[in-house]
């Protein structure tokens, strides 16, 4: 097929198929082959003398006349697989016949044979017999004599070893010495089992050692002078002495020296044994020097090892693992000491420490990695360069055979990241650290606790606001345990998680206690100091300005631990998506524990962490739990404690999740909801102050032990027949006290006109005295998560109904609880709530109290009472509040004495009010 010049341009080179084909033998792939074939570099002169670039119309031809001859080949191809098939076809059938011809042709041959033997047997004669086993005596007599030669040529030998080998160790003939003694060696099998064994053995030892004596001081110069010839000249010596393990140890011992000499010289701040007039320095500065030095002897050592050693890898690993144990103190008693010197914060120092190991171990991994591609490329056998179609395929080859060889007898090296994971190197130097990371739970704890200590006794003055004192230690508290996150990373790479959970979840309960019982000491200082002077616009209500400044601190208090919690809420998804990368990566490392990828640190360290302790079962289950799809976005749902801000947060279209996740930190949560309950105790303490202060002097009126006899002495002194008649009354009057008390209940609604604008009043409704789920539901509406639903500007909402259903961790795995829905207060349903937890706190004290502090009870005081009780139920009920308690207390102490001694000797004195009330009548007598 050839191709002619035309007027558009140069033409090809004639094609011939068969040389173009043959060539495709040559590569792997087609690809290859036909990029070679279109190269105009297969062209005549005449294209040679074209440009470099060849145009488009030439490379058309080129594709044109390569199509042609593969269609041409093509036809070939199944022209002859045709041919072969009816070759096939027709020879087939005669294939049995063949085979059957073939195997009655083999029985005829093995009964010609048996012939053929038979008689061979009977025409030997005997005296050709008798010849034969003459020759066969001979023969084994000459195998024998040849025995005994060698054996006697072997004793010779060693009666002239000592002689020979002294002489050559006088020479300074290292070699030949070694020669002689690694053939006497060999030599040894022979006396196995002999008399003679343990003497020769013997023997064999002392001039073994004699030689190594000889060659242990220029050894130790070669080594440190770094003279890498004599290093492995010396080396072949004492592996043909059997003696490769000693000279590993020189080598060793000398290149680790300095190391050693510097770690035990140094002086350190965490040692306590400070030689007089020499500068200590803490240990995590000493080390990353002494790192530096290390990784320089071990880049240095990367040029020599393999010149000397033919498993470069398992040398270099072992010279780093016989340094480490070589330390004295021990890494593990450096590390003990310097716990033991920093005590609560020892576990930063700890860190720094781990990270600059850590640093070192990548370093020397390189290092290692380096190293084992140190060996170079096989020449070729055949001493021919590769040709370029074969070149890939020889270097594919030699890459695979390498990395099959053998590590040590055939001078190979290890390549690959699986086979350096092998050596266990980076163990050794780890495993120091295990047993504090196993402890991380307490070191944390313990730092945590310290610095909650030194936030909590900050300078703090006297007048200092409570509310913006919460806010500025919230600030360092959720700093400090942002840095616990960080430091459980760095430390455990996430396998102390739970331990972290753990620490953070006692912090913030412990700082919330905290912050919780100033709010008692400060209550304790106040006292009973109380003023009824009058000031501002509700001066009716008896409040005095320490009164208002301290229900405004109180608000902006419970303002303040609403925040705290939301921040808690943020600080919790923060903790959350952390979790999601160590999830993946404990993952990776469980399924592939020796092809993993780890950033940072080595497989060792993270095989450590996954064998020891932290990676428990609670822990897979915490991880199992992160869900992928909640990574990289907001998730409020396992948020429930929380109660959001809906007047500085817009209420956003809410969407259920898949699942529900509960929270992390349910101590937390609660001591923040007892903090708020503290809180929202104390305002009601300040805002019922004036009315419990007229209710102490109640029980001490002189009207409930007045009788009526005494009454009537006191209007009968004239004697008339009016004296003697009993004129009952009719709607007594409350008591001042009462209509005070009263006064002030109604006034209530007016204080929180004042505060209707206080977000803090709708946080953790649901932590309020006396206020019910059912009271909850019926002044809120749940709000619709739909889409396009606007937020509503003057509702509040709040998940507070969430914390009287069954806790998250009480809800079997197998069902998952939904999250609750979120309810809305409007205003003025939140002003009813409070309004509603006054009343009953109020009148719990009264029932609860004041009541039983009376001393008795007569019919006329009896009287009163009733109409005093009567009167403050209707002035509740105005404000929609019922009081079970009030009821009962009203309804016995109306009864007359024969009626209410029935009823005590009816009930049995199973009713605590009934029997209170029989006490102070005198009932029970």
């Amino acid at each position: 097929m050839q191709s002619t010049a035309s007027p558009e341009g140069p033409t090809l080179n004639p094609f011939s198929g068969a040389d173009v084909l043959s060539t495709l033998e040559q590569y792997d792939d087609v690809v290859s082959w036909i990029n070679d074939v279109l190269d105009p570099t297969h062209a005549t002169k005449a294209d040679e003398e074209l440009d470099a670039a060849t145009s488009l119309v030439d490379l058309d031809r080129r594709v044109s006349s390569l199509v042609g001859v593969l269609e041409v080949a093509s036809e070939d191809t199944s022209s002859q697989v045709e041919r072969l098939i009816d070759a096939i076809s027709r020879g087939a059938a005669r294939l049995t016949y063949d085979l059957h011809f073939m195997r009655e042709g083999a029985i005829s041959l093995q009964s010609l044979l048996h012939d053929v033997e038979t008689k061979t047997k009977t025409s030997v004669a005997a005296d050709t017999s008798a010849a034969l086993d003459q020759l066969h005596l001979l023969d084994r007599a000459k195998h024998n004599m040849i025995a005994a030669r060698e054996v006697l040529r072997e004793a010779e030998s060693w009666s002239t070893l000592e002689s020979d080998v002294t002489s050559l160790l006088s020479e300074h003939n290292y070699e030949k010495a070694a020669e002689r003694l690694s053939e006497a060696n060999k030599s040894m099998v022979v006396f196995h089992n002999t008399p003679e064994y343990d003497n020769r053995r013997t023997l064999m030892v002392s001039l073994q050692n004699q030689l190594e004596a000889s060659l242990s001081s220029a050894l130790v110069a070669a080594v440190n002078s770094q003279d890498v010839v004599v290093c492995r000249n010396y080396f072949s010596i004492f592996c043909n002495i059997q003696r490769e393990s000693e000279f590993r140890n020189y080598y060793y011992g000398s290149r680790r020296a300095p190391l050693t000499e510097a770690w035990q010289g140094a002086q350190f701040v965490e040692g306590g044994d400070v030689t007089a007039g020499t500068t200590a320095i803490t240990f995590a500065q000493f080390l990353a020097t002494f790192y530096n030095s290390f990784v320089s002897v071990l880049q240095t050592e990367r040029t020599s090892i393999p010149a000397i050693f033919p498993d470069p890898q398992p040398t270099l690993a072992t010279l780093i693992t016989s340094t480490l144990s070589a330390l004295q103190p021990t890494f593990s008693q450096r590390l003990s000491s310097l716990s033991a010197h920093y005590g609560s914060t020892a576990l930063p120092e700890l860190i720094r420490v781990y990270k600059a190991t850590e640093e070192f171990a990548v370093s020397a991994e390189k290092i290692l990695e380096k190293i084992g591609y140190s060996l170079p490329l096989s020449p070729n056998p055949n001493g021919e360069r590769p040709t370029k179609h074969s070149r890939r395929r020889s270097s594919r080859l030699s890459i695979s055979g390498r990395m099959n060889l053998p590590s040590s007898s055939g001078g190979a090296v290890n390549l690959g990241s699986e086979a350096l994971a092998m050596l266990d190197w980076d163990q050794d130097l780890f495993e120091p650290f295990v047993d504090f990371q196993v402890d991380y739970s307490n070191l944390e704890r313990k730092l945590l606790t310290n610095a909650l200590q030194g936030i909590m006794n900050g300078d703090v003055q006297t007048s200092t606001d409570r509310s913006r004192l919460l806010r500025e230690r919230s600030v360092d508290v959720f700093s400090v345990a942002e840095e616990s996150i960080t430091r459980c990373v760095a430390f455990t790479h996430g396998y102390g998680f739970v331990s972290l959970v753990r620490a953070l979840d006692g912090f913030f309960a412990h700082f919330a206690e905290q912050s919780k019982g100033e709010i008692a000491e400060r209550k304790m200082a106040q006292g009973g100091q109380l003023s009824t002077s009058a000031s501002g616009d509700l001066s009716d209500l008896d409040y005095t300005s320490e009164d208002w400044s301290e229900i405004q601190s109180l608000l902006h208090l419970l303002e303040a631990v609403r925040t705290l919690k939301e921040r808690l809420g943020s600080f919790e998804g923060k903790l959350r998506g952390s979790l999601g990368p160590v999830s993946n990566a404990i993952q990776a490392a469980r399924q592939n524990p020796v092809g993993f990828d780890v950033s940072g640190t080595t497989r060792g360290a993270i095989q450590l962490l996954a064998q020891s302790t932290l990676n428990s079962a609670e822990l897979q289950a915490m991880l199992s739990a992160v869900e992928p799809s909640s990574q990289g976005h907001r998730n409020d749902n396992f948020l429930t404690p929380a109660t959001p801000d809906p007047r500085r947060t817009p209420l956003t279209p809410m969407h259920p999740l898949p699942t529900y996740q509960p929270p992390l930190l349910i101590e937390a949560y609660e001591a923040l909801s007892n903090f708020a309950k503290a809180c929202q105790i104390a305002l009601q303490d300040t805002i019922l102050r004036p009315l419990r202060k007229r209710l102490a002097s109640y029980p001490s009126l002189s009207m409930w032990s007045q009788t009526e006899s005494k009454s009537k002495r006191a209007g009968g002194t004239t004697g008339s027949a009016l004296s003697e008649v009993h004129v009952p009354t009719f709607s007594l009057s409350p008591t001042e006290t009462i209509q005070r008390v009263a006064e002030g209940l109604l006034n209530l609604p007016r204080l929180f006109e004042v505060y209707a604008d206080d977000d803090a009043l709708s946080f953790s409704l649901e932590t309020l005295p006396f206020v019910t789920a059912e009271l909850l539901k019926s002044l809120a509406e749940p709000v619709a998560l739909l889409p396009t639903q606007p937020p509503n500007p003057h509702s509040r909402r709040s998940p507070s109904l969430s914390l009287k259903t069954t806790p998250p961790a009480a809800v079997p795995a197998a069902q998952p609880p939904h999250p609750e829905p979120e309810y809305e207060f409007s205003p003025e349903s939140v002003s009813a709530i409070w309004l509603s937890s006054l009343s009953l706190s109020l009148l719990s004290h009264l029932t609860g109290d004041v009541l039983p502090s009376i001393r008795t009870l007569s019919s006329g005081g009896a009287s009163q009472l009733a109409s005093d009780l009567g009167y403050l139920s209707r002035t509740v009920m105005a404000l929609n509040v019922e009081s079970e308690e009030l009821e009962r207390w009203k309804e016995f102490v109306e009864v007359d004495d024969q009626t209410g001694k029935a009823r005590v000797k009816e009930n049995g004195r199973g009713d605590a009010v009934l029997n209170m009330v029989a006490r102070l009548r005198g009932w029970n007598v």
